[in-house]
């Protein structure tokens, strides 16, 4: 039987079944046109200069005796130094903390009546794709734990050129029009006088922008939620947030918005997690991204759309181009159309994370605009951002950024950075030098803009279809369980103790009451308010939805209970624990594609109480502070009486099992293991029934470890008792 280290090493290299390549790299176009920039070293392999000379020294700088001045002429230490003092590229001014992953696309069946995008009509087809998650407001060195909405970029490298989902993990945003996006991230960054604080947007000008505008209520509803702390990023959801259109062979055009749903269901950690894990690990989603595609635990998505016929644009009670709302599922459902696989981690960060350049208007054949306001001022943002951020117009010919299909087949010929080298006279278009290349494709294979009538004034207004500001909020908020709501709750307290101007305070207690009574008047209590200063609008709150399923976590309509895919269990053992039991609990968990990691007291090697299969020992993976119980999913407790004794004596790991209970997690004890429980007061120490989410058996069974993987399906046990007298 393996021990753990070896059965993950095994995964990692391909040995089991989940650790098979998601594909074959000499059938992917992007993986086989890229392979020319990468540098691998090899045996025999000597350094050199960027102009290929030899370095015979690299240790030692030029100098003008052994102890003299150091010579200019040293051109090797120069170009050292320069690359060094010119590696840094300005960060991106949103979604700058970052993590990416390649993977590939694949449609369950043609869209053909939709859209005549190649990349939606052939299922055996597998079209690469790189994707980027983030953070929005954080510089590069903030947390990934940080309260905030997510990034969801998707880049896919089809065969008609490079098209770009930029998306994130809130179907809504902030603000209705682009003028105001500028606005409303020099409010969340932090405050001009004294740069505090970083990555939160608990603070005076943030509550202070979005207490001056009503439009900002829904965003914020989910942003309070537990959608703005995502337990992973194969367990977050994603959107398209705007409205866009599928356009078929006939020249029909249809109003579309994009889904991005995890097979892994969709988690959250809680809040005193995050904030812990802050400053445990800062980079808790990017490490664990990194190490589920290692592991052969791919993160994988459906892509969902809803689609609306233009004849039906007017026919909800909203705006359909108004991005701070939703189409509730129960109007239009969500079609599952195709599946993205993560299976590939970068081989440079820099060259590919940090360098990749999405842009809203990379678009193909048989996709388009609608006439969205924030999709408007996106599609010109997003460009100049990158040109620079990546130092000018050529950033597309960075090998990330490079479609597999022919590309720069154009009179684009100059600028900084340039790679391509184009050949011949001209430089224009209509020329008779160059016999009139390059042409241009024509409407039936180049790229056509939906023939759409636009007709009106030149006016600076608002739709009064966008006037609706708050329904969706409380559509959101009576969609939420019991414990979801006592986390908004929670996040809306939290959030305005911070803020030390109390009119703004008020201004947010007066807002509330537009959206829900029972949530103003339980945050007006939290912080101190007697109520609202001014009455609600006329109309609201406004019930014209009924609470919908689709919107909240806990809802198996969005997280199936059916895999442990990428969890961490955290085995707490010590010398002279029970060996057999570890590895009998740790092969289901593996089978499942969860990662059981030993954490012990120690480093090295442990002494098991039962002999192992061939003498084989078991590898410590943790120490206690070092994989602490915020960082994993759920906590087993092996038997073995000498490691039961070892792990009550310490406080640290006393600790460990009460901080995992209070989050909610499952717990799993055995044999001796569960005295442990008995008596840190987590169970009844004279039989009785047992908390929810707590399992205890005489031996690790096989019906046993079943059980505990039933219960790690569920993720948290929030109807759990709390004992308050846990100091963890």
């Amino acid at each position: 039987m393996e021990t753990i280290k070896e059965a993950i090493k095994g995964v990692a290299s391909g040995n089991t079944s989940a650790g098979k390549t998601g594909m074959d790299k000499g059938d992917n176009d992007k993986i086989r046109q890229l392979e020319q920039y990468r540098i691998r070293f090899k045996e025999g392999d000597t350094m050199t200069t960027n102009q290929g000379l030899s370095i015979a020294d690299d240790k030692n700088s030029l100098k003008a005796g052994i102890r003299g001045p150091t010579l200019m002429e040293d051109f090797i230490l120069r170009e050292k130094m320069q690359h060094f003092d010119h590696e840094r590229i300005p960060e991106r001014v949103v979604h700058a903390r970052g993590s990416g992953a390649h993977g590939h696309f694949q449609v369950y069946k043609p869209l053909t009546h939709l859209t005549h995008a190649a990349v939606f009509q052939d299922p055996a087809k597998k079209t690469p794709v790189f994707v980027r998650f983030s953070t929005v407001q954080g510089a590069r060195g903030s947390a990934d734990t940080v309260r905030d909405t997510r990034g969801f970029a998707v880049k896919f490298y089809t065969e008609e050129g490079n098209w770009d989902l930029v998306g994130n993990n809130m179907p809504i945003f902030f603000v209705q029009d682009t003028i105001k996006f500028m606005d409303l991230i020099h409010a969340v960054k932090p405050e001009q006088d004294w740069e505090v604080p970083q990555a939160s947007s608990a603070h005076n000008t943030f509550w202070d922008f979005v207490t001056q505008q009503t439009e900002t209520m829904h965003h914020v509803m989910w942003l309070m939620s537990d959608r703005a702390l995502p337990r992973s990023y194969a367990m977050m959801q994603g959107f398209g947030v705007n409205t866009f259109k599928m356009i078929n062979a006939e020249g029909v055009a249809r109003f579309v918005k994009f889904h991005w749903i995890p097979l892994a269901g969709t988690n959250s950690l809680m809040w005193d997690e995050c904030q812990k894990i802050a400053g445990k690990n800062p980079d808790f989603n990017r490490q664990d991204l990194w190490e589920a595609i290692e592991t052969g635990n791919y993160p994988q998505y459906e892509l969902g759309i809803q689609v609306v016929e233009e004849a039906d644009e007017h026919k909800f009670p909203f705006d359909l181009l108004d991005a701070t709302k939703i189409i509730p599922e129960e109007l239009v459902p969500v079609q599952r159309i195709g599946k993205l696989t993560l299976d590939r981690n970068p081989d440079n960060f820099f060259c590919e994370t940090e360098q990749v350049a999405f842009c809203t208007a990379h678009l193909v054949p048989g996709l388009d605009f609608s006439n969205d306001p924030l999709l408007q001022g996106r599609i010109f943002s997003y460009q100049d951002t990158q040109i620079t951020r990546l130092g000018g117009p050529n950033f597309h010919e960075i090998p990330i950024n490079q479609p597999v299909c022919p590309f720069q087949i154009n009179n684009q010929r100059q600028g900084a950075h340039k790679k391509m080298i184009h050949c011949g006279k001209t430089s224009y278009d209509i020329n008779a030098i160059q016999k009139g290349l390059p042409r241009e494709a024509g409407p039936a294979k180049g790229f056509v803009s939906h023939a759409e009538r636009v007709d009106g004034n030149k006016i600076r207004q608002r739709s009064p279809s966008f006037a609706d500001h708050f329904s969706q909020a409380t559509l959101f908020w009576k969609s939420m369980s019991a414990i979801e709501q006592d986390h908004i709750v929670s996040a809306f307290t939290f959030e305005l103790s911070k803020v030390t101007m109390v009119e703004i305070r008020q201004r947010l207690v007066n807002m509330l009451q537009n959206v829900d009574a029972t949530l103003m008047r339980r945050v007006a209590t939290n912080l101190g308010i007697d109520g609202p200063t001014e009455p609600a609008l006329p109309g609201y709150p406004k019930d014209i939805y009924a609470p919908s399923p689709n919107l909240s976590q806990l809802s198996p309509l969005i997280t199936p209970k059916n895999t442990i895919k990428g969890r961490k269990v955290a085995v707490l053992a010590a010398d002279g624990v029970d060996g057999a039991a570890v590895l009998a609990m740790s092969a289901p968990l593996l089978a499942g594609g969860a990662m059981p990691q030993i954490v012990s007291l120690r480093m090295g090697q442990l002494k098991s109480s039962t002999d192992l299969e061939g003498g084989k020992a078991l590898e410590v993976n943790a120490l206690l502070l070092g994989l602490p119980s915020v960082c994993v999913d759920a906590v087993y407790i092996p038997g073995g009486k000498e490691s039961v004794t070892a792990l009550l004596k310490d406080g640290q790991a006393q600790h460990y099992v009460m901080e995992a209970y209070i989050h909610c997690k499952p717990i799993a004890a055995s044999a001796e293991g569960v005295e442990v429980l008995s008596r840190l007061g987590l169970i009844p120490k004279a039989g009785g029934q047992l908390p929810l989410g707590v399992y205890v058996a005489d031996s690790a069974t096989a019906d046993f470890a079943a059980m505990f993987i039933s219960g790690m399906m569920k993720h948290r046990f929030f109807e759990r008792k709390l004992i308050d007298t846990i100091p963890a």
